[in-house]
């Protein structure tokens, strides 16, 4: 639990600096609008994959982890084909910090499991 914790603190100030980069290059409301929405789904799916590879323990990690990315990546192709459009974002902005999002999620999970083992 206290790693999950950790992790989520952690997730929620990584993707705020990534966003505000983000943002830089991002500058149309609509944009900024895909962000968000990109931002938030990114922090919803990385704290499901971390439940993944905290719940199948030591033994069964990689396991959980190859879970965890076959949920990325699943997620990634329905907000792609189906969500961004039905919500009206903007696809490059939606789908490039979809990705970055998740790809810096994915470092800091890596980290933090080799810290904790």
């Amino acid at each position: 639990m206290k790693a999950t914790a950790r992790f989520a603190l952690m997730l929620v100030a990584l993707v705020a600096v990534t966003g505000w980069l983000l943002s830089l290059g991002f500058k149309s409301d609509a944009e900024r609008q895909a962000l968000k929405v990109s931002a938030a789904l990114a922090i919803a799916v990385q704290m499901a994959a971390f439940g993944l590879v905290q719940w199948s323990g030591r033994q069964h990690a990689l396991v959980g982890w190859g879970l965890g990315v076959i949920l990325r990546g699943t997620v990634l192709v329905v907000y792609g084909l189906f969500f961004a459009k039905v919500l009206g974002l903007p696809l490059t902005a939606a789908l490039v910090g979809f990705a970055v999002f998740l790809f810096a999620s994915m470092l800091l999970e890596s980290l933090l499991l080799a810290y904790e083992s």
